[in-house]
């Protein structure tokens, strides 16, 4: 009985071997080629939309004369959307955190009209013919359906609202569809991530007015952005929204401990209240450890050619410093150092690894383990620090979808990835900022609103 027993769990045993034999030799067979992995990539492309949440701007770069027309030194432009076949940019209206004070707030204000001009100024009177400002989902649809690149419009930092919540509105109607509360350092509205250095906050969370903001963010269907403020910020705003929330440019910080990535618990609010994580291509953000290696090889490249400009690189808590114009001027010069430097930077990837592309499908695929196929997206935070080794301009975009491909993600997949999950909750959190002001209108209580 013993030996019929022997041969019967070792029959087993050959099967479930030559099952497992069979099943990897059908997975080689089917293996793509590099040529597969491109062809199939470029075709997906082709079928879907690909959108990008957070792109910076320099309004020195919106002028009759000095365009995204052209092919400037920036890591976004129209020639390199088309290039590497990036369909939807959303242009970024950042102001650093000044004083909280009455000359602070004016300042700020001015500076975000700046910026709303001058991404108005190019949909409509540089480059008309070749993208324009979208609104709505079925916005970006139909301009993509003509041929069109697509902008549309985040707010880094909601310091310019000053003390008038009015102001929500006001950069709803300027085309604003999402805004985080705080940016480097503590707003009047919201704590910032910066809090955990010195462990030193200004609001344990969010200010009065802060919560006021959010409300008026979900009455006028403006997404929140919790990629900014604070641990205990993103808790509350999550507590009082209606609607879902966004990260737009964030990663997991189980993969990369940096205060600006959300870690398992803060995924897991995300998840519950149906928002989405936009993955963010910064490299210390995707592999800290690994970025600041290669960084130090880096570092003396970029010394040299600067010192050969006479120009001086400052340490990032440096420019945080500056002025927005001193700012924007400073990161001009610096992109022109490292595009001169290109050559030299691009033989440090032989010996010393850089933060690449492989790295940041990695957190893609934490993130879906974590939340769900459903809750995440893709961002690059262009102009603003990011990019990395195979996409570090927007001409690159192909090889994430090239990544995705050769991971085994589907077509539809892919299609979540690149936008489908983000206007998904642009379109949610739009139509309960209806309902909540046909709620209103009819004199009922905001607090009867349902989440869809």
């Amino acid at each position: 009985m013993k030996n019929l027993l022997y041969l019967f769990m070792l029959s087993l045993v050959v099967l479930a071997t030559s099952c497992k034999q069979k099943t990897e030799t059908e997975h080689a067979e089917h293996a793509l080629t590099d040529a597969e992995i491109e062809a199939k990539a470029i075709q997906i492309q082709k079928n879907i939309i690909t959108l990008d949440t957070h792109c910076d701007i320099n309004v020195d770069n919106f002028t009759d004369s000095i365009n995204y027309t052209q092919d400037l030194d920036t890591q976004i432009t129209l020639p390199k959307m088309k290039s590497g076949g990036l369909d939807v940019a959303w242009f970024i209206v950042y102001t650093g955190q000044d004083s909280l004070n009455a000359e602070g707030y004016k300042k700020a204000y001015q500076n975000a009209i700046s910026k709303f001009e001058a991404i108005h100024r190019l949909c409509e009177e540089i480059a008309p013919d070749e993208i324009e400002l979208a609104l709505t989902s079925e916005d970006v649809r139909e301009i993509h359906a003509k041929g069109k690149k697509v902008a549309m419009i985040g707010i880094e930092n909601g310091y310019p609202i000053g003390t008038d919540v009015r102001n929500v509105k006001k950069f709803y109607d300027l085309g604003g569809r999402y805004m985080s509360l705080a940016h480097q350092g503590h707003s009047q509205l919201s704590d910032s991530n910066t809090g955990e250095k010195d462990g030193v906050w200004l609001h344990n969370g969010l200010s009065e007015l802060g919560k006021e903001v959010v409300k008026e963010m979900n009455k006028y269907g403006m997404m929140i952005d919790v990629s900014h403020p604070s641990k205990e910020a993103m808790r509350q705003m999550i507590e009082l929204t209606e609607a879902p929330v966004i990260a737009s440019h964030s990663s997991a910080r189980n993969l990369s401990n940096h205060s600006r990535n959300l870690d398992d618990e803060q995924l897991k609010w995300l998840k519950k209240n149906g928002g989405v994580v936009q993955t963010v291509a910064f490299a210390p953000y995707v592999n800290v450890e690994k970025d600041s290696v290669f960084d130090l090889e880096v570092d003396k490249v970029m010394q040299a050619e600067a010192q050969r400009k006479n120009f001086s690189i400052l340490e990032r808590d440096s420019v945080k410093q500056l002025s927005e114009k001193e700012r924007d001027a400073y990161y001009e010069k610096y992109v022109g150092i490292r595009n001169a430097a290109s050559r030299k930077l691009d033989s440090i990837s032989q010996h010393k690894a850089p933060v690449n592309v492989s790295d940041f499908v990695d957190h893609i695929d934490y993130l879906i383990e974590k939340v769900g196929i459903n809750h995440v997206g893709i961002s690059s935070d262009f102009d603003g620090g990011g990019g990395i080794y195979g996409w570090n301009d927007a001409s690159e975009t192909l090889n994430v979808t090239k990544e995705l491909v050769k991971r085994g993600y589907s077509e539809k997949e892919i299609e979540k990835l690149w936008s489908g999950n983000l206007l998904r909750v642009l379109d949610e959190v739009q139509a309960i900022g209806k309902q909540i002001q046909e709620k209103e209108a009819n004199g009922e209580s905001n607090e009867d609103s349902v989440m869809l």
